[in-house]
């Protein structure tokens, strides 16, 4: 199974954007060299965030990497240009000699819509069309495209080509089952984000997505689970370094969505063993991470651990445990799916 991490960049009153965006190339640096298989970077237009342009800051981090693949996490396709996508991530391609992946997704929040000039109440239409359009892109070097949500193409040469080919795409899911069974029909891989909740409540979206993948004919897809979590040395350092960071962000999104404010006996409980945290020594981490896949048999574990203002030296000595001694841990246990 391959073990990475994503984040969005957090950025609050301790760390300027342009400090977090340095420590991030210096984070998928070191998990390059501790032998971590992706680092995902995600799209947000929000103050909060430094990460709005994910292609730019995984081409910094493809020029100082060797191994590690280099994804959007997610790339918000509804409200962006599916050929600007696509030359953006072959072209990260490119420069990485072929680590580059795109996820794509409608993403989490709403402000890239008005930004861009797109209207909130085509969202559904919007990524249904992108993403037609960027899988065309994406098989054909002249494309013919013709929808509703954007000028048509005639036969328009689209450029540089991918390294790969096909470039990979994955369908980034919050839990819409139309969107799970679009992923799978598809034939599309698929990143599975549990933020909240029991894990095991999701495994029927991920039965779901092999039950059209099968239908529609695709076999072996690929499946990843984003989730958030945190290593270090000890199961109470791990909760009390990242519990601030965590608490402040979940209860600042939940005064925008009617969520209560996060507790401290909230986050322990979603610590255990049927929570959605993956958090504690590398021991419990690792063992978190084993038990998920023997419920989902996924490919994938992506866990977002800099949320709020982590400190970058705790980030740091987290992305070396994770390398060094978690993901041998989980590779020993189920092994390496590629």
């Amino acid at each position: 199974m391959d073990i990475g991490m994503y984040t969005f960049a957090d950025v609050g009153p301790t760390i300027s954007a342009g400090e977090r965006i340095r420590n991030l190339i210096e984070e998928i640096e070191l998990a390059d060299a501790v032998g971590l298989d992706v680092y995902g970077v995600g799209e947000h237009h929000r103050p909060d965030y430094a990460a709005s342009a994910p292609a730019i800051v995984l081409a910094a981090a493809a020029a100082r990497t060797k191994n590690i693949r280099l994804t959007s996490a997610v790339t918000v396709l509804s409200s962006d240009d599916p050929v600007r996508v696509y030359q953006n991530f072959s072209t990260l391609d490119l420069i990485s000699k072929g680590r580059a992946e795109i996820m794509a997704g409608r993403g989490s929040f709403i402000e890239s819509y008005p930004l861009f000039g797109y209207d909130l109440n085509d969202y559904d239409l919007l990524f249904s069309e992108k993403l037609d359009m960027l899988l065309k892109i994406r098989e054909q070097e002249h494309v013919s495209w013709q929808g509703t949500t954007r000028a048509p193409l005639l036969k328009a040469g689209v450029y540089p080509r991918s390294e790969q080919n096909p470039l990979p795409v994955w369908i980034a899911i919050g839990g819409t089952p139309q969107s799970v069974v679009r992923a799978g029909t598809l034939g599309l891989p698929m990143a599975l984000a549990i933020i909240g909740g029991e894990p095991v409540r999701f495994k029927p979206h991920a039965d779901l997505f092999r039950e059209a993948a099968t239908r529609a004919g695709h076999k072996d897809l690929r499946l990843s689970l984003n989730m958030h979590g945190f290593v270090a040395d000890n199961a109470k350092a791990a909760h009390d370094t990242f519990f601030p960071g965590y608490a402040e962000v979940m209860t600042r999104i939940g005064r925008e969505r009617g969520w209560p404010p996060t507790t401290r006996a909230q986050f322990d409980a979603s610590c255990g063993p049927r929570g959605h945290l993956i958090i504690g020594s590398p021991k419990d981490v690792a063992d978190k991470i084993i038990a998920l896949h023997g419920i989902f048999d996924n490919d994938r574990m992506l866990v977002q651990m800099g949320l709020g203002s982590l400190p970058h030296k705790d980030m740091l000595r987290a992305i070396e445990l994770m390398g060094r001694e978690v993901a041998p841990r989980v590779r020993a246990a189920v092994g390496v799916k590629k």
